[in-house]
């Protein structure tokens, strides 16, 4: 038997397919019709039958059902609705991150209420005028604290140490109405203060524990709030033309083929949703960090920082501090007077300070400590389970979303026809995609909006990463985050060994260096031309003193 020539080989390989049927019958277009009417479109100049597909631009050129205005109908259609479904896979995440959020805010906006109405409901009967007279120094330090809670620029050691300053010098004034106390005076108190200890060590004790709480549940509750808001910037990032015209290939292409219940084959699809969201992909390193330090902040908060005791008592230490200058009048008013000279009596006469009418109440704090756990535990259970979103996106919308049939199947739309796919899925991220036969991707020029959002995960995960260990970062200006130098691996203290222990608050984050190809006008890529070049001049050289010598 004769082998036939590769010329008609070819020709019969290139030639298009025949119709389905064998009697070459046009096969009827009405399930596209009946399509093409429920996405809205009108059905003038629709065809009946199939018709030669010469005049398509994306899909395959054989016979089809679709003209070239249905053509480009569609194509607007499957960016729309591919940009609609990456959009509500986001809007899922953003509800999980705001639910969390708002779940956090609300247990701890109560701690801090609880608190509060505490010491305004005992403090009168406690401590009498001591208190009456000084309603707004407590009330302006809650104030202070939800504030800086809510991300103020406030520095929070210098809040507190204002209110035991303020406050010491009021309580000094009303526990010797006998003197005629001058704001020089009280000056030269406070400066004695840090020597006195007028009350004990409650001031430096609530500030170490408060502060390292504090911090933790601001950066905590603006990780959630940060992490929401990425998805929403990212899930707003327009599909490209190149994208737009895959898509299209992929969703309704098989229509307009005429094989409407064809779904597509998995791969297929994972290769068009890959590279369509290559620069999404590259989010998943800086998330997944964000997540991670999300976790041990976490607990941190529900351990060493346990807001539960230190927020929920600090009308209770407030109580402790002021009945210990109480109990020690008399030696520090005395130590006092020795440093700052004794003042003039008070001639204009005087309130006596028990008029206090300190009774027997007791302030009592009640533990949710419960409560915080549970809430830890479903935040913790949350994040691990978003960690990988970014990368499993593309896997996600096309089980979900476009219904693709198995990688296995050689009966699913391939592209091109029924069939197998034969290609193998790229790797994530914009990288990978240098080779991506459905999508044609750029790696040289990543997408600008996700840059920017990869950056905001970097800084946020920084002040978790200093947060964890008790440093504060000013919300106010997060260029400050970015100006030191460190490791430059954009990742946390426990979440890679300890990393950030030396310099926290000067780690500077990763940079993601696009990958340098050869022959792609990578940047960068001249570094490494150099020895190529030389490479083949010394071939070349080499072939001709060959000749030489023959």
């Amino acid at each position: 038997m004769r082998l036939l020539p590769w010329g008609l080989w070819l020709l019969c390989v290139a030639s298009p397919p025949a119709r389905a049927d064998s009697g070459g019958k046009a096969r009827s277009c009405a399930e596209v019709r009946q399509l093409y009417g429920a996405k809205g479109f009108g059905l003038g100049g629709v065809p009946q039958a199939e018709i030669s597909g010469e005049h398509l631009r994306i899909c395959p050129q054989g016979y089809t059902c679709c003209t070239s205005e249905m053509e480009e109908n569609f194509a607007n259609k499957s960016r729309s609705e591919f940009e609609a479904m990456t959009k509500e896979a986001g809007r899922s995440v953003q509800m999980i991150l705001t639910a969390q959020y708002r779940s956090f805010d609300g247990y701890f906006q109560d701690l801090l209420n609880k608190s509060e109405k505490a010491l305004y409901d005992a403090f009168p009967s406690m401590y009498g005028e001591l208190y009456t007279q000084n309603v707004k120094v407590f009330k302006d330090l809650y104030s202070e604290l939800r504030r800086y809670y809510r991300g103020s620029n406030i520095n929070l050691e210098e809040a507190l140490n204002e209110f035991w300053t303020r406050l010491l010098e009021r309580l000094f004034k009303l526990m010797n109405p006998q003197y005629h106390i001058t704001d020089e005076y009280l000056d030269c108190m406070v400066k004695h203060a840090e020597q006195h200890k007028p009350f004990g060590e409650v001031p430096r004790d609530l500030k170490v524990k408060a502060t390292r709480a504090f911090i933790a549940a601001r950066s905590y509750a603006q990780g959630f709030l940060v992490g929401s808001d990425v998805v929403k910037k990212v899930s707003q990032v327009s599909l490209s033309h190149e994208c737009t015209r895959a898509v299209m290939k992929l969703m309704y292409c098989p229509h307009c083929r005429g094989m409407s219940s064809v779904k597509p084959c998995n791969n297929y699809c994972l290769n068009v949703v890959k590279g369509c969201l290559a620069n999404q992909a590259d989010l998943n390193t800086e998330w997944k960090y964000l997540m991670d330090s999300l976790i041990i902040v976490a607990d941190r908060i529900d351990g060493p920082y346990n807001i539960d005791t230190v927020i929920g008592t600090i009308h209770m230490r407030i109580s402790e501090a002021i009945s210990n200058l109480q109990e020690n009048k008399d030696s520090i008013t005395a130590k006092v007077f020795q440093g700052c000279g004794n003042p003039k009596i008070n001639t204009k006469g005087s309130s006596s300070e028990d008029k206090k009418r300190r009774g027997k109440v007791t302030l009592e704090a009640k533990s949710s400590a419960v409560a915080l756990e549970m809430l830890v535990l479903d935040a913790k259970g949350n994040l691990t389970a978003l960690k990988s979103y970014w990368v499993t996106l593309p896997s996600m919308l096309c089980s979900k979303k476009v219904t693709a049939g198995s990688a296995a199947d050689d009966k699913c739309w391939n592209g091109m026809t029924k069939g197998s796919y034969l290609p193998e899925v790229m790797g994530d991220g914009l990288a990978n995609q240098i080779n991506n036969p459905e999508v044609e991707v750029d790696i040289t020029k990543p997408d600008m909006t996700i840059r920017q959002q990869i950056m905001q995960l970097k800084i946020m995960t920084n002040r978790l990463g200093n947060a964890n260990i008790g440093n504060d970062v000013d919300f106010q200006d997060a260029s400050d985050d970015m100006s030191g130098s460190g490791s430059g691996d954009g990742c946390p203290d426990d979440v890679c060994g300890k990393r950030l222990s030396k310099s926290p608050s000067t780690r500077q984050p990763e940079t993601h260096a696009i990958p340098k190809q050869s022959g792609h006008g990578v940047s960068g890529a001249s570094s490494r031309s150099l020895p190529s070049a030389f490479l083949i001049l010394l071939s070349v050289a080499f072939i001709a003193a060959q000749h030489l010598w023959r």
